[in-house]
């Protein structure tokens, strides 16, 4: 994929040349190496997860002790699930961990929410995923400099600027992106970052419009639905 994009060979052309779709060559393109596809692995909430504190502190005691003590174990403490479910937890790892993995999603959220709308333990959880890598110290330092931005200010244009050229100067390709879709359209975003005005009520009514169409495919013609929307 790289060796494509070095000889100056456009997304487009990738992906017809090795037959993958558009969103998996901008993810293929965006990563500057093969660990940065590494996904988080995604589990479901199971009947061990209650007891994962005791299976750690006992292997941690214990490391050889054997599934069936275990299962024993935390049987008599309240767990009615099956043994198998219980040794394919611990195959996975997850009793090893101080705790679960922390979804893409809900990173997002914890960093795009704002700080006072967190409890205490999202707080801690933010402070221990920004301080994970230098990568995400840089993001958050970028996320929380462009939620300043969001409060209308005249002088919010050039910081916007100086916020762009931030942000490509710095190893973060998925924020890059971001600012390149802020450059395309840049008078527009000037405008939200320096007045006070918005276009939100129309934005709503287009939202509620689209929505009430949806809710009438096939079951009326076009007078009920014109009717609804004017009620609306």
């Amino acid at each position: 994929m790289h060796d494509l994009l070095d000889h100056g060979v456009g997304l487009g052309d990738c992906a017809r040349r090795l037959n993958l779709g558009m969103n998996t060559v901008k993810r293929y393109a965006r990563a500057a190496k093969p660990e940065r596809l590494q996904r988080v692995p995604r589990y479901r909430p199971t009947l061990v997860d209650p007891y994962r504190e005791h299976l750690r502190r006992r292997r941690a005691e214990d490391p050889g002790v054997k599934v069936t003590q275990l299962l024993t174990e935390i049987r008599q403490l309240g767990y009615t699930g099956h043994a198998n479910l219980l040794r394919r937890y611990l195959n996975q790892g997850r009793a090893d961990q101080d705790h679960a993995h922390l979804s893409p999603r809900r990173a997002t959220r914890l960093l795009l929410t704002k700080p006072r709308n967190l409890t205490k333990q999202q707080r801690e959880c933010l402070d221990r995923l920004a301080s994970a890598c230098p990568e995400m110290t840089a993001l958050r330092d970028r996320e929380k400099a462009f939620a300043r931005l969001l409060t209308p200010r005249k002088t919010n244009a050039a910081r916007l600027d100086e916020w762009i050229r931030d942000v490509h100067a710095a190893d973060l390709p998925h924020l890059q992106s971001f600012a390149r879709a802020l450059q395309q359209d840049h008078a527009a975003v000037v405008a939200a970052c320096t007045t006070p005005h918005h276009n939100g009520r129309t934005e709503g009514a287009n939202t509620r419009t689209k929505m009430l169409k949806r809710q009438m495919y096939g079951r009326a013609g076009f007078p009920l639905l014109s009717h609804r929307i004017l009620l609306a």
